[in-house]
């Protein structure tokens, strides 16, 4: 059975594809930016949930994120290497640490977030003015929606 391939869709234009890809360009910009401070774009993810907060558990970063452990501890130690957090045991339970920005963490966040904002205008400069906002709020609502199974 064979369809008219003049009215099928064609594959980059489903929305799966274009939100994946879309995602890809802009982490490679944003990768590429960030460089010069010597992190990427899942590194500042990490610098940022830890920027709002005051010491928090590296379980509780990696569940914000949506990553797993092993990854998280992985992440945590390269940016720790980088002199960019610390871990210290969580004094009401060893079990667990605690990872908060050193100094040159927080001075690395600022210096990244005003580079992801740089480059996430850059990256909406096709848009028509107020579009970008209009795209986040309708990702943030489809985040945001009940998962329907």
């Amino acid at each position: 059975m064979s369809t008219d391939s003049s009215a099928a869709t064609p594959p980059n234009d489903a929305l799966g594809y274009l939100l994946k890809h879309a995602a890809l360009r802009l982490a490679t910009l944003t990768d590429a930016s960030l460089t010069p401070l010597g992190i990427d774009s899942k590194d500042l993810g990490a610098i940022r949930v830890l920027a709002r907060r005051e010491p928090t558990s590296q379980l509780q970063v990696a569940q914000t994120l949506g990553i797993d452990r092993t990854t998280m501890v992985a992440l945590l130690d390269a940016l720790e290497r980088q002199g960019l957090v610390t871990r210290q045991p969580d004094p009401d339970d060893r079990r667990r640490n605690l990872v908060e920005l050193t100094n040159v963490g927080t001075e690395t966040y600022e210096a990244g977030e005003a580079i992801r904002k740089a480059v996430e205008a850059e990256f909406l400069t096709p848009l028509d003015q107020g579009d970008g906002e209009q795209l986040r709020d309708a990702l943030r609502a489809l985040m945001a929606a009940p998962d329907a199974h």
